[in-house]
């Protein structure tokens, strides 16, 4: 079976425990650096910090004071077929070097296909060929970022036709093959649970509990019958249970609010962290 490289024993149970954090946002600068004991650490957008400008490398600075960040990349695009982006790789490793965070992350998806940016998160197909393409592209990204790198599962509106595994051993097997952990997106597992009528807790069983190192979460819309992941809502209740279930069973290292807009108070933001704060520590996940 063809791997990327072999998985260090122990290296993601050897991670640091973060606990409960937000993705860092504009709107909230001020209060965000005000209120860092409220917020254990933050995700910062990779593509937001890119290039040399002195605003950027000012505000880096202002928040690296306060918290450990880590960087979400959006655009490396892991499954495209021709190959990743050697220049914009670059960029996201001196950021990486500048941040020296324990781990990065970017999406199973792709962004861009024949040199065309396509704007959004894609789903790669479910099947082998897609496999070994996220394999030699992953094995790129690790041999120029030093850093663990994690990887987020994405939402789906419609079963691919070239699919032809279930989404749990896709996953599983990307995971075994790689030497990456797993960003578990728990609002794009329960918006796929209910669109492709699976059991979410059965696609958990099937993950190496060892590398689901981070989560992220926040609420979904219900917008023409169908659940949207589009980061502007309160977490649902539905979610919230699901969350409990995933720091079960999983030794979580970090976990995240993703809000992108319809922005609410800051107090709302910090009301929702020191939820699942409380879960964590209530199953002894965080101090």
């Amino acid at each position: 079976m063809k791997t990327t490289r072999d998985t260090p024993a122990g290296l993601h149970s050897a991670l640091p425990v973060l606990g409960v954090g937000m993705g860092y946002r504009d709107v909230y600068r001020e209060q965000t650096l005000a209120e860092s004991d409220g917020i254990d650490f933050l995700e910062i957008t990779a593509d937001h910090f890119l290039g040399d400008s002195g605003d950027m490398a000012r505000q880096l600075d202002r928040l690296q004071e306060k918290f450990t960040l880590i960087p979400h990349g959006l655009c490396l695009s892991l499954a495209s077929a021709e190959g990743l982006n050697r220049p914009y790789l670059r960029q996201l490793r001196g950021l990486v070097r500048r941040v020296n965070p324990p781990w990065w992350s970017e999406h199973i998806s792709f962004t861009q296909a024949a040199g065309v940016e396509i704007g959004h998160l894609s789903p790669t197909p479910f099947n082998q060929a897609a496999l070994e393409v996220l394999v030699d592209n992953i094995q790129m990204a690790q041999e120029e970022i030093e850093a663990p790198l994690i990887l987020e599962n994405i939402t789906y509106t419609m079963a691919l036709p070239w699919n032809d595994m279930p989404e749990h051993e896709f996953l599983a097997e990307l995971l075994e093959r790689t030497s990456c952990g797993l960003l578990l997106d728990v609002t794009n597992l329960f918006i796929n649970s209910r669109a492709h009528g699976y059991d979410a807790k059965k696609l958990l069983e099937a993950l190496p509990a060892e590398r689901v190192v981070q989560l992220h979460f926040v609420g979904c819309e219900e917008i023409n019958g169908e659940l949207v992941d589009n980061h502007s809502q309160d977490t649902n209740e539905g979610i919230w249970e699901l969350l409990e279930t995933v720091l079960e069973m999983f030794p979580v290292k970090g976990a995240i609010l993703e809000r992108d807009k319809n922005f609410p108070e800051m107090k709302s933001i910090l009301a929702e962290l020191a939820r699942l704060r409380e879960i964590g520590r209530a199953i002894n996940r965080w101090n």
